[in-house]
C-alpha cells in the first residue's frame, strides 16, 4: 500500500490547498508524487499544457507515484493524520516527461502584479473570442506576453502558463509587492512564485521516429 507522511499539519495544508486548486481548474486532474529525501514534490499538469508544482516537507512510498487528484485530497483533509494512503497508483495514465532538476539558470525577476495585469487582459480577450468549445484558443494561449532576458537566455513567457499560474492562486494576494522568477534551460521555461512553480517546454518535443 501507498504511504504519505507528512508530519507538519501547516504543510498538509499546503499541498491540501494545492491539490483543491487543481482539481477546480480539472476534476480529473492526477497528482504525481516524487520523494526528494525530506520533500515531497507534487506534479500536476494542467489544461493549459503547463505543469505547476509544489514542494511540502515529508516522505513518500513508493518514491514516485500518480494518485488521483479527489483521493488524494481526501487524505491530506482527514485531520490529524500525519500518515495516509494517498490512494491508488494510476501511473500509467501519467503522460507528461518531467523537466530537469539541474541545468537552470535564473533569467529574471517580475513583478507578480504586472502578471497580474496581463492576465486579465488576456482573459478579456479570451472571452470576447472564443474557442470551439468555450475554451481560449490555442493561438491565443500561445501568444508571448513579455519576454524577459539575463544570464544569456531571452525567454517568451506564453499567456497560457500565466493562466495557470492565475489558476493555481500561486502569485499572492493583489498589491503584495511580491515577484515571480523567471528561469530557463534550454529546453524549458520556469515560473516561480510563492506558493508553487509553473513549468512548461520552450520548444515543442520532436515526435520520435520508429
Amino acid at each position: 500500500m501507498a504511504e504519505l507522511c507528512i508530519p507538519d499539519p501547516a504543510e498538509r495544508d499546503d499541498l491540501g490547498a494545492f491539490v483543491a486548486r487543481a482539481v477546480r481548474l480539472d476534476r480529473d486532474a492526477l497528482v504525481r508524487l516524487r520523494d526528494g529525501g525530506g520533500k515531497v514534490h507534487a506534479w500536476v499538469a494542467t489544461p493549459f499544457d503547463t505543469l505547476v508544482t509544489r514542494s511540502v516537507r515529508g516522505a513518500v512510498r513508493p518514491d514516485d507515484i500518480t494518485v488521483g487528484g479527489t483521493d488524494l485530497l481526501a487524505a491530506v483533509a482527514e485531520v490529524g493524520a500525519s500518515v495516509s494512503d494517498p490512494g491508488r497508483s494510476q501511473d500509467v495514465l501519467w503522460r507528461c516527461a518531467l523537466p530537469p532538476e539541474r541545468g537552470w539558470y535564473a533569467v529574471d525577476l517580475v513583478p507578480a502584479d504586472v502578471l497580474a495585469d496581463l492576465t486579465d487582459q488576456g482573459a478579456a480577450v479570451a472571452r470576447h473570442n472564443p474557442g470551439p468549445h468555450g475554451s481560449p484558443p490555442a493561438a491565443l494561449l500561445d501568444q508571448k506576453v513579455i519576454t524577459v532576458s539575463g544570464a544569456g537566455f531571452e525567454v517568451g513567457v506564453p499567456l497560457r502558463c500565466l493562466f495557470a499560474l492565475s489558476g493555481m492562486g500561486f502569485a499572492g494576494a493583489p498589491g503584495a509587492n511580491e515577484a515571480v522568477r523567471v528561469s530557463a534551460t534550454d529546453s524549458w521555461l520556469r515560473l516561480d512564485a510563492r506558493y508553487g512553480a509553473v513549468l512548461r517546454r520552450r520548444h515543442a518535443a520532436l515526435p520520435l521516429l520508429v
